[in-house]
């Protein structure tokens, strides 16, 4: 049962709120919905039974595909990242677009989500950069 206390699920978003297709930059979207309220409706999860929501972040901003874009990269810090990051789609192995970290977006998909906490990765990668 989903409301066992000795239970525990997690649930993981695989694409960021900005391609949600409700939410995101629409058309430049994934054809799913990849917020937090997704459980719900995806997986049948009541929204009672959702104790935790934590965003994870990258030091940085990707992104596969065409869509608005304002921090992108397109010299060679964005190069670096997308080298160093492993910046590559999983399903088509595209690189994906680099930039600096767009606290819009944090701030907006905090919003959206109502996380408890946010956990930053990749910031290895901005290691030996010069200028931040």
């Amino acid at each position: 049962m989903l409301n066992d206390p000795k239970k525990r699920i997690l649930a993981e978003g695989a694409n960021a709120c900005m391609l949600d297709i409700d939410f995101g930059t629409y058309p430049f979207v994934t054809s799913s919905n990849t917020s937090v309220g997704s459980v719900c409706t995806g997986l049948g999860v009541p929204p009672q039974v959702i104790e935790t929501q934590i965003g994870i972040m990258k030091a940085y901003t990707t992104r596969v595909g065409g869509g608005p874009f304002p921090t992108e990269l397109e010299n060679e810090t964005g190069q670096r990242l997308q080298t160093v990051g492993g910046e590559f789609g999983a399903t088509t192995g595209r690189m994906r677009r680099c930039g600096w970290l767009d606290l819009n977006v944090v701030k907006f998909s905090h919003k959206l989500n109502g996380y408890d906490s946010i956990n930053m990765t990749k910031l290895d990668v901005l290691s030996g950069i010069p200028k931040l």
